[in-house]
């Protein structure tokens, strides 16, 4: 299998991460937290019957910053000569940070493929030397077998770490291969000494489009690795969909085993049959789904088992990919009905299903006949549950047909109703969304919801707390505002805590990435909107200020793909039921005398498909999700949507089809970039490119804010620039939030005074 999730049960890696760089707990005792998670995850898995348990799958903050570590491939600003670079320099790439008395900027920060956890992007250009540190794996491995416990260590493969990295889009990139694989064959080389038997190599850039220099560079890279005598046997491993056109070149490679993911990619036993199989190679079979939590249907996999024992020498049952995209167990919840309960399956259940699943396999169905009556009862209960079919919601959704929903006004026109509406300056200043999640504020829900205090005492706290982001709004200088969100724990479980449709796991939380940690709903029937989510709120906030304040919704996109999504119908249909639930609200946020509202969508870059030929439905559908939204918003409504921590290029043309007056965008970490490419797409809308960076701890200067502003207005005209941070600020502390937004304004003002002169 792939692996367990990292964060540990009650996220006490995240617990300890971030006492540690407060500075309360010691180093030794960070590493013995970690440690924990390691020994129960492998016992977990050994207990299980897993034979491949895997190690170096863990990591104090991401597995791909860990790859570059391993092979040394460490930008000089984080360099040592001391030798491997202690974990204040670890952490400095991940986060940023002073290194020898000077600031360094961190890796930025992007999605893993299609998922919702994020990676960090290594930093390989044409200079780059590798000096491969083996010690994190070789550590983890006898870690292991001190318990008795033999592990197959996990790298993320040579073409992975090299595509997946800053230097990828240059000239150069594939011409770092050969040094790259070398460092990679040290590294085994290390491995074969410590008595390991098996490596497994993942290799997901395997499942998105590669052109022949790049499946050339697969083949050699990989038969380079085969060609020593000094290594363990070799897994490569692909997943998060089909590796298509490329199986026959994986299935050519001089490896020992091949994995593939069978829930993303059905169509690859059909192209293992034509390709006349794998021949004498072991096949890791994904048929156990790392990336949802509903319960196996064990039938079928068995019965896919069965097929694929024709097309292999030897098959073993595996998860489809790591399970770190999944929360832990279901034995912590308490906030599922016996009714649901039995429908998922985490972490810890997924575990139950391999072994079920390989007895079954093994030795025959007759073994397993309690597990798989027990499978088939509940499969039935949930296809027959009054939970998952909502006659009224179908019919409205029938109704929309295959209309196109777009406004009714064009966007110039709009632009000018707006402006008299809201008479705003140029480089108007705002901020995303969130203010911080304080100590208190938490406390509070935390009460609330045990039932410490009532309804009304959380009330007052709440309303205290967006008069208080209102006052530091108004003090800081902003113009258009926010009511900061106090009563939101959660962007997307906030709305499906109020939607019909969904249920909230208590426990169920899963890594984004270093120590932060969602809770994704769970989509288990149709949805609707019995009530008006934020309009109290909104409101509110208004009420208490001259100065706009925006409306803050999270969109149908967003909300599918940050939601562990029903699997018995298509994404396309749940967007759209989603996005009229959402509709509802913009209307009544409307109605209320809300000036401006902003329809996150940061997810819809995420859930483009990986493989360019299903990327223009896919968009279709999206977009169009997002227009049943907003299409009630009449001219003098201005409409925003925010995305961030993605690669935005491949979806320009889709920004104008959202008909959106404003979008805020990440541009911090890659130094306004994303302004040049605004300006190459022609997108026309205006724009809100973050001028900081909300997720490096440090306060921005005045002048570096200035630098990226001034590219923007460079790039995009004056006329069309926002001035924001590139993301929400829940995850800081005010006494970072304030100074930052001053010289954020400060900035915004210098500008536009130049502006007044000209």
């Amino acid at each position: 299998m792939h692996g367990m999730p990292r964060i540990g049960e009650g996220r006490s890696l995240k617990k300890a991460l971030e006492r540690f760089w407060a500075g309360r707990i010691p180093a030794e005792e960070l590493q013995r937290t970690a440690a924990e998670i390691r020994h129960l995850n492998w016992k977990a898995m050994a207990d299980a019957g897993i034979d491949f348990v895997p190690s170096n799958d863990f990591s104090l903050y991401d597995h791909v910053l860990d790859a570059a570590v391993m092979v040394g491939a460490i930008p000089e600003r984080f360099r040592t000569e001391a030798g491997p670079i202690d974990l204040d320099r670890y952490f400095a790439m991940a986060r940023g940070g002073a290194i020898d008395g000077h600031s360094a900027a961190p890796f930025e920060l992007t999605k893993w493929f299609d998922t919702n956890y994020h990676h960090l992007v290594p930093e390989i250009e044409a200079s780059t030397p590798f000096v491969p540190d083996t010690s994190k794996l070789r550590g983890e491995h006898t870690e292991a077998a001190a318990l008795g416990i033999v592990t197959t260590p996990v790298l993320v493969g040579p073409l992975t770490l090299l595509l997946r990295s800053t230097g990828s889009s240059n000239r150069y990139a594939l011409g770092r291969l050969d040094a790259l694989v070398d460092a990679y064959g040290q590294v085994l080389a290390e491995l074969h000494r410590e008595g390991v038997p098996w490596v497994r190599l993942d290799e997901p850039v395997l499942v998105e489009d590669r052109d022949a220099k790049e499946v050339q560079a697969l083949r050699n890279a990989y038969r380079q690795l085969a060609e020593r005598s000094d290594r363990p046997s070799l897994v490569v491993s692909t997943y998060f969909g089909s590796v298509g056109s490329a199986l026959p070149i994986l299935a050519d490679l001089p490896v020992e085993a091949v994995g593939l993911d069978f829930c993303r990619g059905a169509e690859q036993l059909g192209l293992l049959q034509s390709a006349g199989g794998l021949g004498d190679k072991v096949l890791m079979a994904g048929v156990v789904d790392g990336r949802n939590v509903w319960a196996n249907d064990l039938d079928a996999s068995l019965a896919l088992l069965d097929q694929l024992a024709d097309v292999a020498a030897e098959v073993v049952v595996s998860t489809s990919c790591s399970l770190m995209h999944v929360p832990v167990s279901l034995r912590a919840e308490s906030n599922l009905s016996d009714e649901v309960l039995p429908w998922l399956a985490f972490a810890e259940e997924k575990l139950a299903e391999l072994a079920t699943l390989a007895k079954g396999f093994g030795l025959g169905r007759v073994v397993v006949a309690e597990e798989l009556d027990t499978n088939r009862m509940v499969r039935r209960a949930r296809l027959r549950s009054p939970r998952v079919v909502d006659a009224t919601v179908r019919q409205r959704v029938a109704g929309l047909g295959n209309s196109d929903p777009r406004r009714s006004t064009r966007s110039e026109v709009r632009a000018a109703a707006q402006q008299v509406r809201l008479s705003l300056p140029p480089l108007p200043t705002t901020t995303i969304g969130s203010f911080p999640q304080t100590a208190d504020l938490r406390s509070a829900r935390a009460a609330w919801q045990t039932n410490h205090i009532d309804d009304v005492a959380y009330h007052a706290s709440l309303c205290a707390e967006v008069d208080r982001v209102v006052r530091i709004q108004e003090e800081v200088g902003l113009d258009v505002l926010v009511h900061g969100e106090p009563e939101r724990d959660d962007m997307v479980r906030y709305f499906a805590d109020q939607l019909a449709g969904f249920v909230l796991p208590v426990e169920g939380w899963v890594q984004s990435y270093g120590s932060r940690c969602v809770r994704p709903p769970v989509l288990v029937g149709d949805v609707s909107r019995p009530r008006a989510m934020t309009v109290e709120w909104a409101r509110y906030a208004q009420s208490g200020t001259s100065k706009p304040v925006k409306g803050m919704l999270t969109g149908p996109v967003t909300m599918l793909r940050w939601s562990f999504v029903r699997d018995d119908q298509t994404e396309s249909e749940t967007a759209v039921q989603l996005a009229l639930a959402i509709r509802d609200e913009l209307v009544d946020l409307q109605s209320a005398g809300i000036a401006i509202i902003q329809v996150d969508e940061p997810g819809l870059r995420e859930g483009l498909p990986l493989r360019t030929a299903e990327r223009a439905d896919y968009l279709a559908w999206a977009t169009r999700a997002f227009r049943v939204v907003t299409e009630p918003a009449n001219s003098e409504t201005q409409v925003h949507t925010h995305m961030c921590y993605a690669q935005l290029g491949d979806i320009m043309d889709a920004l104008g089809e959202l008909d959106v007056d404003v979008v805020s965008l990440e541009a911090a970490r890659s130094g306004m970039a994303l302004a040049a490419d605004l300006k190459a797409a022609d997108y026309q809308g205006g724009v809100g490119p973050g001028v900081y960076d909300v997720h490096t701890p440090g306060i921005p200067t005045i002048a570096s804010i200035e630098v990226l502003l001034r590219r923007a207005v460079e790039a995009l005209g004056s006329d069309r620039v926002w001035v924001n941070p590139d993301c929400g600020l829940k995850t800081r502390q005010y006494d970072q939030v304030v100074p930052a937004l001053e010289h954020m304004v400060a900035a915004a003002r210098k500008l536009r005074a130049e502006l007044e002169t000209d």
